[in-house]
């Protein structure tokens, strides 16, 4: 199994789960970070350090996010690996627990 970033990462962007994360499976984007499936060892570490919520055990994704599960996947192998702490999105916690942003996601 492996852990999911889902929706309200987008346009957020807290990197607070990178630090905790022991084998570097977060991949950065534009406006969203990603964990590739290959490379979770499924700690659970990262989840409750994600300020916004948005980080789910994949079994656990919420019903209408299971798109992020493959779009982790996906975006995980185009992306470069992000290990250290950075700052938010500047407008991150104005973003931080709106829904459908999916539409938002700079690829």
């Amino acid at each position: 199994m492996t852990f999911v970033v889902t929706e309200n990462c987008i346009k957020c962007k807290f990197t607070d789960c990178v630090d905790v994360c022991p084998v570097d499976c977060f991949h950065e984007g534009p406006n969203f970070l990603v964990i590739d499936p290959d490379e979770c060892i499924d700690c659970t570490l990262c989840e409750p350090e994600c300020p916004a919520n948005a980080i789910f055990a994949e079994d656990e994704v919420p019903e209408g996010q299971e798109i992020f599960i493959e779009l982790n996947a996906k975006l995980s192998k185009e992306w470069s690996t992000i290990t250290e702490v950075t700052k938010p999105l500047p407008e991150a916690d104005e973003w931080n627990g709106k829904a459908g942003k999916l539409d938002l996601l700079e690829k």
